[in-house]
């Protein structure tokens, strides 16, 4: 493990990672087939400002194994427990990317005493089949390929995504980056066997889990075009399905008093904290100076 330290949780490893000072601890929850150490930009950043933590889920990155997909409660109960292992108290501001933000939400709804503010980055939700177009729910599903039937990645392929990776870490420290790419790599089934349960099964639980606390809370919407839908969709579907989108987005932030979204430019859904860090460090900076009482700084 390039990077932290692992804690016990159920006599599993998980590895997590610490920095700063201060209260009240922001938490990142990567999204799908990313890890703790994608995150990197934004957590040496945030330590800045208070305690910053990141960590990889069982059955990702640098933790133990564990059979995938899983249900959002036991993701969520996971995370509980590794930080309180850690010697990390809580409450907490949970910074939550994509699939991540659906655990966020599980998590809120279980242990809403332990989460002092929400940031949804560019986030999942169990709703967003009502506000994509009937033409994109359909182009997706007749897109969903067989799964278990996905072929390797060539040499020719390994190669390219290995340049390409290389590059979007380029600012990466050098301690990190080459494991970090390398282990994407090897890894890059391990984010369709984390979603694989969404629709069967974690959006009814979210759905039946209640509304979220009313603590702060931001939503980042990316404002570039999904680069898969770029390639299969008109313009005019794709305008109609962004649009869908961010009102999805808009009607979760209106979920709580208060809530707000706000949209990045130069950015799309998946490496949004990469190529825009600077939105993500405003919306934790905002959402620590609304949380009551003094977060203290290094």
């Amino acid at each position: 493990m390039p990077r932290g330290t692992t804690v016990q949780v159920d006599g599993r490893r998980i590895a997590l990672y610490r920095d700063g000072a201060g209260g009240p601890p922001v938490v990142f929850l990567p999204g799908a087939g990313l890890i703790g150490l994608e995150y990197d930009n934004v957590v040496r950043a945030t330590a800045a400002l208070t305690t910053a933590v990141t960590y990889d889920r069982g059955g990702t990155g640098w933790s133990d194994p564990v059979p995938l997909p899983r249900t959002a409660e036991a993701v969520a109960t996971e995370l509980r427990d590794a930080l309180h292992a850690a010697g990390i108290d809580g409450p907490y501001v949970l910074a939550a990317h994509s699939i991540g933000a659906v655990y966020a939400r599980r998590f809120a709804q279980l242990f809403p005493a332990d989460v002092a503010g929400l940031l949804f980055i560019d986030p999942g939700h169990e709703d967003i089949l009502r506000y994509l177009p009937e033409e994109v729910v359909a182009m997706n599903e007749q897109m969903k390929p067989t799964w278990d039937e996905l072929p390797d990645l060539t040499p020719e392929q390994l190669s390219a995504s290995r340049a390409a990776l290389l590059q979007l870490y380029a600012e990466w420290p050098g301690d990190v980056r080459a494991d970090l790419v390398e282990h994407r790599l090897e890894t890059w089934r391990t984010g369709i066997a984390e979603g694989r349960n969404l629709e069967s099964e974690v959006y009814a639980e979210l759905a039946a889990g209640g509304p979220l606390p009313e603590v702060p809370l931001i939503v980042l919407s990316a404002a570039d075009r999904n680069p898969l839908w770029v390639q299969h969709m008109p313009p005019e579907l794709l305008e109609r399905a962004h649009a869908g989108i961010h009102a999805l987005h808009a009607a979760i932030a209106a979920s709580v008093p208060g809530g707000e979204q706000r949209f990045v430019e130069g950015a799309s859904h998946q490496y949004l904290h990469v190529q825009r860090p600077g939105p993500v460090l405003d919306a934790v900076r905002d959402l620590l100076a609304r949380v009551p009482g003094p977060t203290p700084s290094r």
